[in-house]
């Protein structure tokens, strides 16, 4: 039977496509789903027109969801919200993906990231004559399986668990865990960025959207330390299908030595492992030293570089690829 393949600039236009396919209801992970990629387009460099495959047969269906930064050259509809990018699947059928990289061969350059799992996008696009070049993008920071808070909190190293016993009396604080969206405590949460040493939020429009989807379908935990009744430490959580995000977290640097940020975090973390009983925490992006406290380990999130020989604006972007690689090697060695 034939691949239906189809490449669509508007969202509006993979949304009548897709019908539900790509809903809550049958995608996982949030990163996943037609809304994400919405908001993302909505919100964050909005300049950039999309490109999106999709490939079709019987009742499974796979997409790329890209958008175009310049003639021939296309990277991942994500953003720095984005914790990990991948095709998107409905139903399981292998020959959809390499009809996708044959669909894409007019493009010259694609730029994935962050990717967890690159094996299948390689294998495809490689398959269909790309050339790929692979590193590592950033990291990811799990815990599996906690089963009960007090031996998750007794395996966490000694210095942590005393620090925050010692400076919760000092501090404290009234801690209130949020799982439905308020416009006082979303104020409250950007008054503690504002104070925080964190950067002007990349765009606060898609992390209120965000919020309050999350909110509707109970999967919003933001937690709120007040002091004296000004808010001085805040955590997003995102927890659905058995993994839980600590997403957002940031503290007002004016309390600093109090350690407000690791008394709610373990006030956090409490709450969602009695509550919710993930599967997973995860720490986002990042390879900050203090995540191996509250984490078991890392995996490395990618990015995948795909570079299609056949035309010639790839050229030098593969050979300038190809040096770096090899400074990188001969620098190593």
């Amino acid at each position: 039977m034939t691949v239906n393949v189809k490449l669509f600039d508007s969202l509006a236009d993979v949304r009548d496509d897709a019908g539900d396919a790509l809903s809550r209801a049958h995608q996982r992970k949030v990163y996943d789903r037609l809304t994400w990629f919405e908001m993302t387009q909505r919100h964050c460099d909005v300049a950039k027109r999309p490109l999106v495959a999709r490939a079709q047969q019987k009742d499974a269906a796979i997409w790329l969801f890209l958008r175009k930064t310049r003639h021939r050259h296309a990277e991942a509809l994500a953003s720095w919200y984005t914790m990990n990018f991948d095709a998107v699947r409905f139903g399981n059928d292998p020959a959809l993906l390499p009809a996708l990289a044959h669909a894409l061969k007019s493009l010259a350059v694609i730029s994935l990231s962050p990717v967890a799992n690159p094996e299948s996008i390689i294998g495809a696009f490689s398959q269909a004559g790309w050339k790929i070049a692979l590193s590592t993008a950033t990291d990811n920071w799990e815990l599996l399986g906690p089963r009960d808070f007090e031996s998750y909190w007794k395996a966490r190293p000694g210095k942590l668990r005393n620090t925050v016993k010692r400076k919760a009396k000092k501090a404290d604080l009234d801690i209130q865990i949020h799982r439905a969206f308020g416009e006082s405590v979303w104020q409250d949460y950007r008054k503690v960025y504002t104070n925080s040493w964190k950067p002007e939020e990349g765009s606060w429009a898609f992390m209120r959207e965000f919020a309050e989807n999350a909110g509707r379908a109970n999967a919003l935990r933001l937690g709120i330390a007040y002091r004296d009744d000004r808010p001085v430490a805040a955590q997003f959580w995102y927890v659905e299908n058995g993994r839980a995000t600590i997403y957002k977290l940031a503290y007002d640097e004016r309390v600093k030595s109090l350690s407000p940020g690791s008394i709610l975090s373990e006030a956090m973390f409490r709450h969602v492992i009695e509550k919710d009983a993930p599967e997973i925490i995860d720490y986002g992006t990042g390879n900050e030293r203090y995540k191996a406290d509250w984490m078991d380990g890392a995996r490395p999130l990618y990015r995948v570089l795909m570079f299609n020989p056949r035309q010639p604006a790839a050229w030098i972007p593969l050979i300038r690829e190809r040096f770096s690689g090899l400074v990188r090697r001969v620098s190593r060695d």
